[in-house]
Order: C-alpha cells, then sequence, then structure tokens
C-alpha cells in the first residue's frame, strides 16, 4: 500500500474481513488485501482505502471545450486532474496506460489545497475530473469540490456509478460530459459490462438533481454506427434529458485492441447529425473533426451562428447577456454563464 490511502466513502464491512465496494455497479465483494475491478480501492484490515487519494497522475490547463462541455461556461479555462484506475475495461481507451495498463500506483502528490492553489495560478476558472475515470477517485475529488468555492467544478466520466455517489456529487458538481457508448452488445463485447441501465440512470439523475449534462457518443466503425444506433440514442436523450442538451459525436481513433478500425468517416459523422436532427435535438455536435462547420453552435430557431469555434478555441460569442438569440431572441441552453470570459460582451 501507498502513503495516499484514505478510508473510502462507499462501502460496507462483510464478513470474515470481507468488504464490498459501493462506488459503483459492480458492488466489488474484495477480500483482505485484495483491490477491486478499478485497482485502486483496497481492502486492508477489512477496511476499504483509496489508494489514489491526493496522488494525481495527471494535471494541465484546457479549455471546457475539451472536455468537451460546449454549453457550459464556454470559452473559459478547467484545471484538469486524474488519478490511474477505471471501472470499466475499453478496448479502444485512449488514455489506457493510466487507466488500466499501470503495474504500481503512481502520480505526484498533490493534495486538494495544492490542486485549487494550482488552478488560480493558472488562472482557471474551474476544475475538471477527467482523462480517467474520475468515479473511482471519488473521495480526493469530493474533497476538492468542498474547498473550490470559487471555481467550478465538472466531470468527465463514463457514467458508471452508484445511486448514492450521483447524490453526493450532484451537491457540489456543477456539470457532467457522459460517454454513451452503445447498446448492450457493446458494452459487453468492449467494455467489460453487461448491465447498461445504470449510465442512462446516471445522466437522468444528475439531470434531475440540476447538474448540467452534455452527452458524447463515440462512432466506432462496424460497432456502433447505423442508423438505427443514431436514433436509439437521440430519440432516448430527446425523451429523457431534453431535446436542448448537447450531443456530441465523436470520431473515433484506431488504438489498442481496435486499432486494426478505421478511422469513422466524416460522412459518417455527418449523417449521425443529420439523423439526430430530424429527431428534433436542438445541439448536435461533431467531435474530433477540426474545423468542420458543426463545431459551431447555432440558433435552433433561425439558424444564426451564435458561438464560432476552431478546434477547441471560441473565436466569437454573438449572445445576449441573458444567453438569448440577438436575432430572434430564442433563450439559448446555456449554463455556468458566470464564468463566461468578460471579453465576449
Amino acid at each position: 500500500m501507498n502513503d495516499a490511502k484514505k478510508e473510502t466513502a462507499f462501502y460496507e464491512k462483510l464478513e470474515d474481513n470481507y468488504v464490498r465496494c459501493n462506488i459503483c455497479p459492480r458492488r466489488c465483494e474484495i477480500k483482505e488485501g485484495g483491490r477491486g475491478f478499478c485497482k485502486v480501492r483496497e481492502n486492508v484490515g477489512g477496511t476499504l482505502f483509496s489508494l489514489v487519494y491526493g496522488r494525481s497522475v495527471s494535471t494541465s490547463v484546457d479549455s471546457i471545450e475539451k472536455k468537451p462541455l460546449f454549453h457550459f461556461a464556454p470559452g473559459s479555462r478547467a484545471y484538469s486532474i486524474c488519478t490511474v484506475g477505471c471501472n470499466l475495461k475499453c478496448d479502444f481507451c485512449q488514455n489506457y496506460r493510466i487507466s488500466r495498463g499501470w503495474k504500481e500506483i503512481k502520480g505526484k502528490k498533490e493534495s486538494p489545497s495544492e490542486v485549487i492553489e494550482n488552478a488560480m495560478s493558472n488562472k482557471s476558472d474551474g476544475i475538471a475530473y477527467t482523462y480517467t475515470e474520475p468515479t473511482v477517485f471519488y473521495e480526493y475529488a469530493r474533497d476538492i469540490m468542498l474547498e473550490s468555492k470559487d471555481l467550478y467544478n465538472v466531470f468527465v466520466s463514463n457514467g458508471y456509478m452508484s445511486d448514492k455517489v450521483i447524490n453526493e456529487l450532484s451537491k457540489n458538481l456543477d456539470a457532467i460530459n457522459i460517454d454513451i457508448k452503445g447498446n448492450e452488445k457493446f458494452y459487453s463485447e468492449h467494455c467489460g459490462i453487461n448491465d447498461i441501465e445504470p449510465i442512462f440512470n446516471s445522466a437522468k439523475r444528475f439531470k434531475e438533481n440540476g447538474v448540467w449534462v452534455e452527452i458524447t457518443n463515440l462512432i466506432i466503425p462496424g460497432e456502433n454506427d447505423t442508423p438505427e444506433d443514431f436514433k436509439r440514442i437521440s430519440r432516448w436523450i430527446r425523451d429523457n434529458l431534453g431535446q436542448e442538451t448537447p450531443l456530441h459525436f465523436s470520431r473515433f481513433s484506431p488504438y489498442l485492441e481496435l486499432r486494426e478500425k478505421p478511422p469513422t468517416d466524416i460522412s459518417t459523422l455527418e449523417k449521425a447529425m443529420e439523423i439526430s436532427n430530424k429527431v428534433g435535438m436542438d445541439y448536435v455536435y461533431c467531435g474530433n473533426v477540426p474545423g468542420h462547420q458543426s463545431e459551431s453552435t447555432y440558433c435552433p430557431n433561425c439558424d444564426k451562428e451564435l458561438i464560432t469555434r476552431r478546434g477547441f478555441s471560441i473565436t466569437n460569442l454573438d449572445l445576449n447577456r441573458d444567453m438569448s438569440c440577438p436575432q430572434c431572441g430564442k433563450k439559448i441552453s446555456i449554463a455556468g454563464e458566470k464564468w463566461i470570459p468578460d471579453r465576449f460582451f
């Protein structure tokens, strides 16, 4: 064990010094000396400890658009942080070396107070818990959130977490992007889980709890790229989260066990957008296609270009102070307005 240990927030003690972790729907039953599926929660003498508390493996200052969060505090800067560990096992993970492809706990010591100090010194507007799955370092993220009074807090997540975590997170979380990857067959074959209802439940619960929600769908050729796939996810979001929920169809880049797959054809992404718009979604984007016109935000009523993006940068923001379209007056779904840089107004 390492010096980053901290007793975890959600677990129960069982017989014979076993414990059951309740951080995510796996509910791992862990024997003494063992670790859960995520590899960062260990049973020590019948007490479940986090092994990554205060141990950041990657930090960076990113634009909020990189998360991607396009309708939360557009143009702001987020101090991004993560630890090692993940509770899924995706065979296409772009961050595999820090999510699951490691042998020993690693990372620099960075206390919650130091995270906030570093965020402020880097002129960040908020903190993003991202790169790996932040659910597995919940205790660390929670304590940072509790200290970050003037900064926003956002998760970039696979959504695979328990109801208790959702309820506690919602008290301090401002926004979340949840990656909904596909149907049950897709998750079973590529991510290591069979029951995907908890992921959809997470999106609904966060929305109900007042957290800003955006959805990403990584499109992998031959796996989740049919018109029916696009209709299914668009209809679900429309009916359960609302048509104003931003949806990001993201381009796949070959990696790990799927490195023989081709990158997603841009025409496939454009077809996904077309179908989603016909279903009734207001804000649909292509991800990982720099320079594509869908990077920008348009008014769903009059089609005026409201937020012009190039890559992860905003070059122009044309909105009224009340987040309405200056041409037709339609209220645009934007959250985190107080963190939008003054230079845009």
